[in-house]
């Protein structure tokens, strides 16, 4: 689990700093701004359709061996980002990322939820060890492209992901032939968990993570808003790490589904403060139960199911559909602000979420 999670944390270096630079250098890139908001959003669309056929791959050839391939595509990606020009090659590069990525997410989970007593705490120690790349890329990737250059930048993070592909070898391999084997389908009927991560993904990072600095920009100059801004965005990676291993104890010991509603609770209180002013204040409760979440819903998945069935097919549509909602929500949020203001979103994001919570407490427990 953490060897897994080791090469997650290496493989995400290039996609963090990708966030933070490709707005800014696009034409060193060779793209237009409109190229831009597409590159961003791609990957999410590939995984939200690959799901399903990854969890059967990896049924059918073995977890280390995808972990291996997954390894191999980060590391051509992110050089991609060095060394490509235009839409057609940084394009590639994204769909690479994106059957990277969706990869990686269940094989981490898969390797996590071996020991079903230890679930919450297995994901969430294995959420944290996967933040300490984004991380070092937010705060370190910026004093690199003003040395070396935006590619170069990039160029240069290709030596530390390619450790992955080392990392990737060394790992056990997973034995599950006693579970139960599904034909796992990403985008299958949702299930209400499924809608509650669907609405999470929507909101955080869609409606949050597009207003949050025009909020700010009307009361600062563009400088400090783009900070602030920045810097919130920056805990959602801080949060997953420290909160995601936290509850995830906690869910092991007091049962996952009583943590998982309070936090999904918490994080609707957080769009509701942000919906009348109280926004730092709101941003923060947000995003620390966000990481909570990361944890709790595959321990809630995975107590759900009986000792001898395979979670890799429950897990591959839960995370589907919450990469869908992160999808659609930056389309759905940039056309609505013509006729909503962001505080507005908020506030109904809010209230769709209570109705999903509340949705998800009557349907009947599997």
């Amino acid at each position: 689990m953490i060897g897994s999670s080791t090469v997650m944390s290496l493989a995400l270096l290039g996609d963090a700093l990708l966030y933070a630079v490709l707005p800014v250098y696009a034409e060193d890139f060779g793209l237009t701004l409109p190229w831009v908001g597409v590159m961003l959003s791609a990957n999410r669309f590939v995984r939200v359709f690959t799901y399903g056929v990854i969890a059967r791959l990896t049924n059918a050839i073995g977890v280390r061996h995808m972990c291996v391939a997954a390894a191999l595509l980060a590391t051509i990606s992110t050089a991609l980002y060095g060394f490509g020009q235009g839409p057609a090659v940084i394009l590639f590069a994204r769909i690479m990322w994106g059957l990277t990525y969706a990869t990686l997410v269940l094989i981490t989970l898969t390797y996590a939820v071996e020991f079903r007593a230890q679930v919450g705490t297995r994901v969430g120690v294995g959420q944290a060890i996967q933040r300490i790349g984004p991380i070092l890329a937010l705060l370190g990737g910026a004093w690199l492209v003003g040395v070396v250059g935006p590619q170069m930048a990039f160029a240069v993070l290709t030596i530390p992901t390619a450790l992955a592909i080392l990392v990737a070898f060394t790992l056990p391999k997973h034995h599950s032939s006693e579970a139960k084997r599904s034909k796992p389908a990403s985008l299958t009927r949702p299930k209400p968990i499924d809608i509650l991560f669907f609405l999470q993904g929507y909101g955080v990072d869609g409606v949050f993570a597009l207003t949050i600095t025009l909020i700010f920009a009307r009361e600062a100059s563009l400088s400090v808003a783009v900070m602030g801004g920045g810097a919130l965005l920056a805990m959602r990676h801080f949060g997953e790490a420290i909160a995601a291993p936290l509850f995830g104890w906690i869910a092991d010991r007091h049962g996952a589904r009583k943590v998982f509603i309070t936090s999904a609770m918490m994080t609707t209180a957080g769009f509701i403060c942000v919906a009348i002013g109280w926004t730092v204040f709101g941003a923060i409760i947000m995003l620390l139960f966000r990481g909570a979440l990361a944890s709790l819903g595959p321990a809630v998945i995975t107590q759900s199911l009986a000792a001898d069935q395979n979670a890799i097919g429950d897990l591959a549509r839960m995370q589907a559909w919450r990469d869908l909602g992160a999808a659609c929500g930056p389309l759905a949020t940039g056309f609505l602000l013509a006729f909503f203001s962001a505080e507005m979103q908020h506030g109904v994001v809010a209230i769709v979420l209570m109705a999903g919570i509340i949705y998800w407490l009557r349907a009947p427990a599997r």
